[in-house]
Formats: C-alpha cells, structure tokens, sequence
C-alpha cells in the first residue's frame, strides 16, 4: 500500500485480472502503456501518445529502481497506481527540463505483454478427436484455422474473418519458428492454443504492420488438414462380399453410390443426393487419379472408403465446394461392373432328362422370369402377373442380350442370364424402371416351345402342294383373288392341318403380307398371271407359297 509520507514506493493494484497465468519476475522481458504525472496531476509523460508500448527487461537497471520494482508481480492486463519517492527515482538532481529535483511520481501502468529469453512454445490441447489416425510431423502439407492474439488478449488476424484456411507446409520454414514448432503432433479436428515468444516470432522489429516488435504471440489453432506430398491413397473400412466371382480392372465400366467429405467431415458431394449413381469407366482417366486407382479392384456390392491426397485429387486449385489442396475422403458403394467386350453369361440351374428339342431362331416361347439388377434389386416378373412372357426368338421383340440367352434352352430348363448393358438397355436404360448402363439378371424357366418354320417362311405346306392352286383359292372362278378369299383359304389350310403359319405372329397380318407378296402390280387383286410368277421365283427362292 502506499505510505502516507511519499518516502516509500506506493503500489494500489487497481484492475486484476481473473487468471493471470504468470507475473512479472526480475529478468523478464514487459511491454506496458504508461501515464507518467506529479501529484498536483500534471502529466509530464505518456506511452499512448506516442503509440506504442514501453519495452524493456525487469531488474536489470534498466529502470528507475522504483519502477523496477513496482512491475514485479504483475499479470497481463493488471493495471497499478504507483507512487514513486525521489530516492527511487530522479532524486535530487530530477531531469533538467522535464523533472524537477525531489519530485514524487505518480504512474498509471498497464502490463499488455511479459515474456522471459528462456520461455519456450507453450501447446495447450483442449479438443481432440478420439480417432487420431495420423499427426502433424515436419514436411507435413496442412490446413488450419487460427486466430491470432497478443497476448492481452487483442486480435491481429483471423483466417475465419477471411474464410480461407491457412495452407502451408511445416516443419520446412515456411512459418515463424514458433508456429513450425507448435503444429507438430497435431491431429485433424484437434484444437490447440500455441503461445510464442517474439523471438520465435517477429522478434525485436515486428511484421512491420500489425504486430508491434517484442509481442508475444497467441494463436488458437483447429486443424482440417493434413497430407504429405509422398502419401498415396488410403483404403479402408472394406466390405467385401462373401461371393466375389470378379473384380474389376481397367477398362471396367462401374456404377457406384458415394459420399464425399473433406477430412474434418464435411460433405461436398453425394450421389445418393441425386438418387443416381456416377457411372464410369475405370483406370481410363475419367475420373481424378486417386479414384481410378481406388475403384480397382473392387468386388460388385464392395462398400470401402477411399482418401485421397491432393495432388491425386483437385489439387493446389479445388474446384467447387472443394477448397485447394484438400484431401478427399470418399465412402463408396459399388453397385455393378461391367466390360464393354463381356458377352451374355448363361448359368443352367436346372435341365430336365429328355433335353432334346433346343430353342432356335423363329420358335415361338412361353417363359417365366424374374428380372433383377446385380445388388439383388428386382424390376420385374412375370410371375407377379401370373402369365407368361411369349416371344418369338430372334425376331427382335426383346434385347439383344435376350435373345442370345434364350438359344438351346429346352422345355423345363431353368437358367440365370447376366445381360451386359450394350446388349439390354444400354446407356438410356428404361425411365422410371431400369436404370442407365445396369447390368440385368434374369432368372428364367422355359415352358412352352413352339417350333418355328425354317428362317424366311411365314407358311409352310404340311403336305403335298395342290396343282391347281389358284383355283382352289379363287372360289368364284372370276379370275382374280382378293384378300378376303385368300385369307379364307389359307385358314382353312391351317385350321386342316394342311399347312402352318409362323407362331407368334398375328394371323391377319401374315396373311396380308403374304397377299402384298402376291400382287405384283398392288391393285388389291392377285391374278393367274401374277400367282404363277410367283410360284416359279418360289422355287427357285423359297418363298412364301
């Protein structure tokens, strides 16, 4: 306390700070502000008029002595009254001009700064992640967010004001030494406080622009970021089918399901957001280097995740919602593969004992399927129609791949067809029912077969051919034919068992065709003249009649 006769040094602590996590001893470095007065309250000195704070070592002599020992003790941003007795301070003699001989002085002192030449960086954690896969180590590439302050607490920068990380190598000299230091052993998402003294800072000149020289420096650091220019990609969390018959390589075409985050968890993209998957070719350079290598080797259904460095991903530019230099963390979904070269895969899962009849091209089938994709998701069956598929094989009225996988199949015989998509639905797919580029399953049983004529017939004779012909058909003998006989006729020949029509087909169209195939000059009739043309290229083309 001060005494009352001003013989003494007086010391009235007249703001103290809650925490105060040193003081002032002799040989510490202190920046403070001062008011310098005598006790009529003339000012005779003043740090804030001349912008910037007082520096100097404690307990060197550097200081009147009452000054010397007035600041020891002290926290940052306490703030003391001292009175000061001549004998402590000018004595006698005072300063010529400025302070008279025997003068008390009177001292309003701000402590804004304290640090000591054996003071080290300071690293206070107080978040950290539970998982920790890997930390900060020197030649490490980083991105961070800080706040910067002096040690009483005064913001000089942020990087969240500028919304941009700060990215930057560490350990190499790219930052203040202090910094270098104080981000080592650091995980993604950890929080620390890294306190720096100047002369692993800015030392005795400062920046030159916001931090003054002699400053402590105090940065509240979070990490997002982390990646090593060596680092390749990463695989992990991988579940993989207990059935995996195939895995894919390059110049594989993938239809995957993705989430995409940055390491400290924010989503950027998602193809589940879109209800669609991304489908590509694989090892081709469709997509970043780090997915192409990642997406190899992959079982259909395979869920992993891949991360993914900077350089074998958007790079030091980003693009979009993605910040440069991030590493990527991909959490995929494989959905199916194909290669453009694969051809129909046919399974038997059943065949009959008498096997001898065999689907060809122009029979008419009658056939049960289920129709899925390669995950196991169902689009159709006929059994939930509760009738069959009828088709005639060949004859374009399904995919190609169908087509193909209904070959040789006998009555009774069950099998599954895999249907790359160039031979089901290609790369449109069907809206709203098959998506685009999916591989199709298609399980399958075979129930009725009705033989078809040789390849070129729409009708054949069971018998002997009538020499008379046109006049069986013209049956009111005018010479001419028109379409309604012929019609009558031909199903007459078919409902006899003199002759056969192609299954599957409709009758009157047939026919007709049959008939146009006759008129030669398309006036609706067909005569003698144009039937026996007719009837010789017929021999020597196979023709219709």
């Amino acid at each position: 306390e001060i005494p009352p006769d001003g013989t003494e040094l007086g010391v009235e602590r007249r703001f103290v700070p809650e925490s105060c996590p040193r003081a002032v001893r002799p040989g510490d470095f202190v920046r403070y502000h001062y008011l310098g007065a005598f006790p009529d309250g003339t000012r005779f000195d003043s740090s804030y008029d001349r912008g910037s704070t007082f520096n100097v070592f404690v307990g060197k002599g550097q200081l009147i002595a009452g000054m010397d020992q007035a600041l020891v003790g002290m926290c940052v941003n306490e703030r003391r009254f001292v009175k000061i007795p001549p004998k402590l301070a000018y004595g006698s003699e005072g300063v010529p001009g400025v302070i008279p001989p025997n003068a008390v002085l009177h001292f309003d002192v701000l402590l804004i700064d304290l640090w000591n030449s054996e003071d080290e960086v300071q690293v206070q954690t107080y978040f950290k992640p539970e998982k920790c896969p890997r930390t900060v180590q020197v030649s490490d590439f980083v991105r961070y967010h800080y706040n910067g302050t002096f040690l009483d607490g005064t913001l000089f920068d942020s990087s969240h004001n500028r919304m941009r990380t700060y990215d930057t190598y560490v350990g190499i000299g790219w930052l203040i030494p202090g910094m270098d230091q104080g981000l080592l052993g650091m995980c993604v998402g950890e929080k620390r406080i890294i306190t720096i003294p100047p002369f692993l800072a800015y030392g005795e000149d400062g920046d030159g622009k916001e931090i003054p020289g002699q400053a402590s420096l105090v940065f509240d650091v979070v990490l997002l970021d982390l990646h090593n220019p060596k680092d390749g990609i990463v695989i992990e969390n991988q579940l993989v089918p207990e059935s995996c018959e195939r895995r894919s390589q390059t110049g594989d075409f993938l239809r995957y399901h993705y989430n995409g985050t940055l390491l400290d968890g924010t989503l950027f993209d998602s193809s589940y957001s879109r209800n669609h998957t991304y489908d590509t070719y694989v090892g081709k350079g469709y997509v970043i280097a780090g997915m192409d290598e990642g997406l190899l080797g992959v079982c259909t259904g395979e869920k992993r995740r891949i991360i993914i460095p900077p350089h074998l991903g958007y790079g030091e530019e980003g693009t979009g919602k993605i910040p440069g230099s991030a590493v990527l963390v991909f959490d995929i979904h494989v959905v199916d593969f194909h290669n453009p070269s694969d051809s129909v895969s046919i399974t038997v899962n059943y065949k009959p004992s008498n096997c001898t009849v065999l689907s060809k091209k122009g029979d008419y089938l009658k056939y049960h399927y289920n129709a899925s994709l390669l995950d196991g998701t169902l689009l159709d069956s006929t059994h939930s129609l509760g009738k069959t598929y009828n088709i005639v094989l060949g004859s374009g009225q399904v995919v190609l791949g169908m087509d193909m996988g209904l070959q040789d199949m006998c009555v009774g015989e069950r099998r599954t067809v895999v249907i790359p998509p160039h031979l089901g639905y290609g790369e449109d797919g069907v809206e709203g029912e098959v998506p685009g580029s999916a591989v199709l399953v298609f399980d399958i049983e075979l129930l009725e077969l009705v033989s078809g004529l040789p390849e070129g017939y729409m009708f054949v004779w069971n018998g002997e051919v009538s020499p008379n012909l046109f006049e069986e058909i013209d049956q009111n003998h005018d010479g001419e034919v028109l379409l309604e006989e012929f019609s009558e006729y031909i199903r007459t020949q078919v409902d006899t068992g003199k002759g056969k029509l192609a299954p599957g087909f409709d009758f009157e169209k047939i026919v007709k065709n049959m008939f146009t195939n006759q008129d030669r000059d398309g006036n609706g009739k067909v005569t003698a003249e144009e039937f026996k043309l007719k009837d010789q290229e017929a021999k020597e083309e196979h023709d219709e009649l």
